[in-house]
């Protein structure tokens, strides 16, 4: 059955609000703008993996609209006939916000939650709680912050509930934005008794102009000052994004009462549109927002909102654009025309639905075919798909609770063409308003439930593969040795193999992503003379469970010299894949001035690392410069090419949670290792250096599978297990050997 395009669309009550000294009604183009930018953002995540600037959009019309509406309010409680609770007073705006935000955004994590339960593997169940959580109570944007902090977690899948930062940071907006307002409207009522001059609507436009301006100012220079120096957290970072909501809301305050001859602002809003869509395209979004780049959207949505405006119309027609029977304002303007289509605004009005909708829906849909993407047609479904889950959610869930009941018991009753009592539709009776929240409650609290549990259960996992039987647990002796692989569970389990790391990260001895100290811990036998420094990052750190069991057995150190991320390197800026590391080159640096005073017997670090945009592994031109360093100082060094590592939708792990087979949850040999390993030919060049190399112990002539031996490969989709590595412990206690003499 064909949906009635005004089935959702809003009342017919002012989006451009009087406080800006427009009175032309609601406007029908900024619903058709939000329309066009919810299909951006959905169409970028589904097919092009890419930031579409569609969400900044979102961020300034909200800022713009609900300014507007604050503003009116500070104004409106001037007069010495208003109360001093209406200055003062949250509830009303915080209730109006809750039946606004929460019944949609409920329903969708409930979905969510029950979804996770059916697809995702039991290794995601814990984090995704967590983030079920932080949902809720609208801080993800700081919970995924912080997680791209977190080394662990930066390699993970795409979470279901990613995009929820952006509800979460306009939640976090609305309601301080909310309570500066209240704040500000009871100060200046409270000044306005004793003069009449903080009582005129211009002094208080004014003030509040000044304030958003500050504010927005302070915030636009934070995101560009971390935008150099952590862009990832900043991405996040409620303070950094501030200012585009703001500049809307400036423009609520004031806005610029500029005549524009109509092919003037014919062409500003073709341009400012034309910016819109196009600039996801050369825009890298997730690397440059929300610094300056972001200006593109933000600045472009602001030119629709004026050029739309009653205010910049020709001088020779009316200051008030004619008004459709319904209230609604006809536009003029050729560009707000087109905005005002009747389908863009019906687009317009799921907006919010749709965004809650069309991530989960396509994030579930590659977890459950194990895909890294969607085909055309796969990738249409799914929009049609969220297209009909947003319309019913808004016609049946949103705009029910969003209308609240107090008006309807003071509307007339309608009736119908002979007199009688009109019955409502069912969706609109007080019956089925009790009746959805009561749903929404009892689902909410099944899907808290839900996630406080899988955070307790991944809380009290523990691990415990110290002490393995060989014989059962072979490991790399599996494929170096041909040793009999009997048929037991693999170990450690999927469910807590992410806690099997180096016992380096668990004492610390590691600098963080913004760590900039150099920690030196001490293993193996820590009285021996002799020692081996192991220096580089994480890929270097997980070679420490094997040193420092042959340590204590042969009589040497070993000192770590580690960084998160952080090889020994060269280059003035770091890039570790896509991310700008500044630190990265400066502890490089430092280490190395170190390591010249402690002059340890032996370096023990990378020889190689994967291509970032294709097949195998390389030695980067600063892992050759590193290498000359100790040759010309006489430092000798052992390097060990990095392990595969397996790119796909899931982890390892996770894929083995899921139920499938460890011989598809790796990754092809050909993949992720160059036929012969690249550093072996460096051989003749460094004479100082003994270059190792385990991919047979991880891979077969075609495949790297995810158990090898009976023993899980990696604890995430890099990272090898320290259970694997001690089975490793054999093969490099050999290896060492030759190349050291020391036993």
């Amino acid at each position: 059955m064909r949906t009635p395009l005004t089935d959702a669309t809003p009342v017919a009550t002012p989006n451009e609000d009087a406080a800006t000294g427009n009175t032309s009604g609601y406007r029908l183009d900024l619903d058709g703008l939000r329309g066009i930018a919810i299909a951006l953002v959905a169409i970028f995540h589904v097919w092009f993996g890419r930031v579409s600037g569609g969400v900044d959009v979102f961020l300034t019309l909200s800022g713009y609209f609900f300014v507007a509406s604050l503003l009116k309010h500070v104004l409106a409680t001037q007069p010495a006939t208003s109360s001093w609770g209406a200055a003062i007073n949250p509830w009303p705006r915080f209730s109006r916000l809750l039946r606004r935000l929460l019944p949609a955004l409920l329903l969708v994590l409930a979905v969510t939650a029950g979804l996770i339960a059916l697809i995702m593997p039991t290794t995601r169940w814990g984090p995704l709680g967590a983030e079920l959580q932080a949902s809720a109570l609208y801080y993800q944007n700081w919970h995924l912050a912080f997680e791209s902090q977190d080394y662990a977690a930066a390699d993970s899948a795409n979470s279901p509930m990613q995009h929820l930062w952006s509800m979460s940071m306009q939640g976090q907006f609305f309601v301080l934005t909310l309570v500066c307002a209240l704040a500000l409207g009871a100060v200046l009522r409270a000044l306005g008794r004793r003069s009449a001059f903080f009582a005129d609507p211009k002094v208080v436009r004014g003030v509040v102009g000044i304030a958003l301006g500050v504010v927005a100012l302070g915030s636009f220079a934070w995101a560009n000052y971390r935008h150099g120096i952590n862009q990832p957290f900043t991405y996040y970072d409620t303070v950094a994004r501030l200012w585009e909501p703001l500049v809307g809301g400036l423009l609520a305050v004031w806005m610029p009462r500029i005549a524009l001859s109509q092919r003037v602002r014919d062409l500003l809003g073709i341009v400012a549109l034309g910016l819109i869509v196009t600039c996801g395209w050369w825009i890298a979004g997730v690397q440059e927002y929300p610094a300056a780049w972001a200006l593109v959207p933000v600045g472009a949505t602001l030119i629709l909102i004026w050029v739309g405006s009653s205010q910049t119309a020709p001088i020779d027609q009316a200051p008030v654009d004619q008004k459709t029977a319904s209230g609604q304002t006809s536009i003029r303007s050729g560009v707000s025309r087109g905005l005002a289509h009747p389908r863009l605004v019906w687009l317009g009005s799921i907006a919010y639905a749709l965004y809650l909708w069309h991530w989960p829906l396509l994030i579930f849909y590659l977890a459950w075919r194990y895909q890294d993407d969607v085909s055309w047609f796969e990738g249409t479904a799914i929009l049609a798909v969220s297209v009909l889950l947003a319309w019913l959610t808004t016609k049946y869930v949103e705009a029910p609770l969003r209308a609240g009941s107090a008006k309807r018991k003071q509307s007339p009753v309608p009736t119908d063409a002979d007199g009688a009592v009109a019955r409502p539709p069912f969706e609109k009776t007080r019956g089925y308003r009790r009746a959805l929240v009561a749903v929404l409650v009892v689902i909410s609290v099944a899907a808290g439930a839900a996630a406080v549990t899988w955070q307790r259960d991944a809380a009290n996992a523990t691990l415990d593969t110290q002490n393995l039987d060989p014989r059962l647990y072979p490991g790399a002796r599996a494929f170096l040795d041909g040793a009999p692989v009997p048929n037991v569970t693999a170990q450690p389990s999927p469910d807590v193999v992410d806690m099997d790391w180096p016992i380096t990260s668990y004492d610390s001895i590691i600098s963080g992503w913004k760590d900039p100290s150099i920690k030196v811990g001490y293993y193996g036998n820590v009285n021996a003379t002799r020692t081996i420094a192991l220096v580089g990052g994480s890929h270097a750190e997980q070679w420490i469970t094997a040193l420092d069991a042959i340590g204590k057995r042969h009589d040497f150190r070993v000192t770590t010299y580690l960084k998160v991320g952080c090889a020994l390197t060269t280059e003035h800026v770091f890039t570790w894949f896509g991310q700008k590391y500044y630190q990265c080159n400066d502890w490089s640096r430092r280490v190395m001035e170190r390591l010249a005073v402690d002059k340890p017997d032996v370096v023990f670090t990378n020889s190689t690392r994967p291509v970032e945009s294709g097949d195998g592994d390389y030695v980067p031109k600063d892992y050759e410069e590193i290498f000359a360093e100790f040759r010309d100082r006489g430092q000798r060094v052992v390097a060990v090419r990095d392990n595969p590592w397996a790119t796909g939708q899931l982890k390892p792990p996770e894929c083995l949670a899921s139920g499938r087979k460890p011989e598809v949850c790796g990754v092809p040999r050909a993949q992720a290792m160059a036929p012969a390993d690249p550093a072996a030919a460096l051989a003749g060049e460094f004479p100082n250096m003994s270059f190792l190399d385990y991919t047979d112990a991880m891979c077969d002539d075609e495949y790297c599978p995810a158990v090898v031996g009976n023993i899980l490969v990696w604890h995430d989709f890099h990272h090898l297990s320290a259970t694997f590595v001690r089975s490793l412990i054999p093969a490099v206690e050999a290896d060492l050997q030759r190349s050291l003499g020391w036993w």
